[in-house]
């Protein structure tokens, strides 16, 4: 898929890249950009629209670790307007970001748009159904000396509109088949008696063998009560939805990237473009009402060869939905009680990043000299602007903290504990 979409991106003016999430579709479009990127033009040369900021945090991230001399930068809203004003004074070759906050910098005038020529819409469906027409329409008519559009969707059938001047694109389809799909996705139902299904979840969680699951509910205080409630019962989970602030979401993420939280309650928000690992299990606690939206959520789990589980918690009285086979086998975790086994690593919080010039290398130096840990005692480290977190294995954790309390950092001391958990604002 990567080499067929480097050669027509390069070779055409109109593609639209239809590929599955957890394809490789970011470096599919990010290598030919590098391509036809020029040393000589000192201003932003493409432009990437992401429906959401965690994605284009995603693509950030993979475009630094392709190495190039070409700045990126990344702008969205939640995220300090003067921070992106003075980045775009020294403008990225590569510029991502959300509609909304795209629109705001080109209302202000903060960079030149006469350079651009490539546009990528990324996950571009998503951007549509989350009532982006209107920021994308007017973005996309100041782009004047654009010569190269490129969608990229998760998802096939989408009605392209006229305002992307998209016309008879080269169509690259890798959605595998229904068929396909299904050969590597085992689905099953698990029948709650009651209404509330936070028992069943629980013993579904408890039947797991302690592996990692997403659980996805439809509403974003359920997302909460259900995290809350499995924490109570000695599950480590997390949540995940649009009401939180960036910071929040962020942490959450990286918990749950890193191995310190194994179970992740969300909404559709994390069905796609969301860096994080490959799930053996999904659990479906609410269904949603449409079947594209179950086709992603189960998208998070049995990706290209790999194989995953996919289960439906449902109770009698629910509403009968056409997409759900209800002769799917049924899994009884009625007498599943043992509880998964605590997570290996605990996140530590570091109060520096990017902007304070640390970097992964600092860290992992600090951690191993001052700190007195040994190689596998350290897990995944990520660095934001002015902020870091590290994953640290969770019997070394308090030998660690004492070790670096009073120990300084390239010269400086910074704040070092362990990350807080995100909690319900009232009881912050």
């Amino acid at each position: 898929m990567q080499e067929t979409a480097q050669d027509v991106i390069l070779n055409d003016n109109n593609v639209l890249l239809l590929s599955p999430t957890g394809s490789g579709k970011t470096l599919a479009f990010l290598l030919p950009i590098f391509e036809m990127l020029l040393p000589e033009i000192l201003s932003v040369q493409c432009l990437i629209l992401v429906p959401s900021r965690e994605l284009g945090l995603q693509i950030e991230q993979v475009w630094k670790k392709m190495g190039t001399d070409y700045k990126v930068n990344v702008c969205y809203g939640g995220h300090s307007i003067d921070t992106e004003i003075k980045n775009l004074s020294n403008p990225p070759a590569v510029l991502i970001g959300t509609p909304g906050r795209i629109a705001d910098h080109i209302d202000r005038g903060t960079f030149r748009l006469d350079k651009i020529q490539t546009l990528i819409l990324d996950e571009f469906d998503k951007s549509l159904q989350l009532g982006f027409h209107e920021q994308m329409s007017f973005i996309i008519g100041k782009l004047s000396k654009l010569n190269k559009r490129v969608l990229v969707s998760a998802t096939s059938d989408i009605e392209i509109p006229k305002y992307t001047r998209v016309v008879n694109p080269t169509v690259l389809d890798f959605i595998p088949s229904e068929e396909e799909k299904a050969s590597n996705l085992v689905t099953k139902m698990v029948i709650s008696k009651s209404k509330d299904k936070l028992e069943s979840l629980f013993n579904l969680i408890c039947s797991l063998k302690s592996q990692s699951a997403i659980i996805f509910c439809n509403h974003r205080d359920a997302a909460e009560r259900i995290s809350d409630t499995l924490n109570e019962k000695g599950i480590y989970a997390t949540y995940y939805h649009g009401g939180m602030d960036q910071e929040e979401r962020e942490r959450s993420l990286i918990q749950f990237r890193n191995g310190s939280m194994s179970y992740l309650i969300t909404t559709d928000l994390a069905a796609r473009g969301l860096d994080i690992p490959e799930m053996k299990h999904v659990i479906h606690y609410h269904l949603p009402l449409k079947e594209d939206e179950f086709t992603h959520r189960n998208g998070r789990t049995a990706r290209m060869q790999a194989s995953g589980s996919a289960y439906l918690i449902v109770n009698e009285s629910e509403k009968k939905l056409d997409y759900v086979d209800y002769e799917m086998p049924v899994l009884n975790v009625e007498n599943s009680i043992n509880l998964p086994k605590p997570p290996e690593f605990q996140t530590i919080y570091i109060s520096g990043g990017k902007k304070n010039k640390l970097n992964k290398i600092d860290i992992v130096g600090f951690f191993s000299q001052k700190g007195k840990l040994e190689k596998g005692d350290l897990g995944l480290i990520e660095v934001k602007d002015f902020i870091s977190f590290a994953a640290v294995k969770f019997n070394k954790v308090k030998d660690l903290l004492l070790a670096v309390k009073d120990e300084k950092m390239k010269g400086k001391k910074f704040k070092i504990e362990v990350a807080r958990k995100v909690i319900k604002k009232e009881e912050e």
